[in-house]
């Protein structure tokens, strides 16, 4: 599950490229905080701090902004194309109870049967769970599965409180037959 991070931001006043710039030169990422019908917030984080939050998926930050919490998800990460640095970010502002959709990753675990290998088509999929306890990932367990089956959607395992946001038949995965080839190559190495 996502922890909530705690961020403090100060107000911008400023807008532009060129403040921007400014503010990424002085150590401070821009950002706006939306949602719930609410004005946007645009503020300044600490570009450290908030560069190490957002690199966990769908990160949780608690942005302190005057004394005024504001908890909020990253929705939209801008970077720069070249050094790959946080340029700007997008916070939806949400609140305890309320379900968002996210994308979370498919951890496999298990060994398929011998003979049999799996490929991978989707390796994350979009959930909708409680905004405040976020998973990490969903659980596909392949042990013992033979060749020519199939792992669908349904047969994830979601922690408590999710739900899929994709159709129950959504081809997750399959397990396929080694080919000749491929197990002779194998045992010459």
């Amino acid at each position: 599950m996502s922890e909530l991070l705690n961020i403090t931001a100060e107000a911008r006043a400023n807008f532009g490229k060129g403040y921007a710039r400014q503010a990424r030169i002085a150590g401070k990422i821009p950002a706006v905080i939306y949602g719930h019908g609410a004005e946007p917030l645009h503020v300044l984080l600490p570009g450290k701090q908030t560069t190490l939050a957002v690199r966990q998926s769908n990160a949780l930050l608690n942005i302190d902004l005057d004394g005024e919490n504001h908890v909020t998800l990253v929705k939209d990460i801008q970077r720069h194309a070249l050094r790959q640095t946080v340029d700007h970010l997008d916070l939806l502002t949400v609140k305890k109870g309320e379900k968002v959709s996210v994308e979370v990753f498919v951890r496999i675990e298990g060994e398929v049967a011998p003979g049999a290998k799996l490929s991978l088509d989707h390796p994350s999929l979009l959930v909708q769970a409680e905004a405040v306890a976020l998973p990490d990932h969903v659980v596909a367990n392949i042990a013992g599965m033979e060749a020519g089956t199939q792992v669908l959607a349904s047969d994830l395992i979601l922690p408590a409180g999710t739900e899929l946001a994709i159709e129950a038949n959504f081809v997750i995965a399959t397990i396929d037959a080694i080919a000749v080839e491929e197990e002779s190559a194998a045992s010459a190495e």
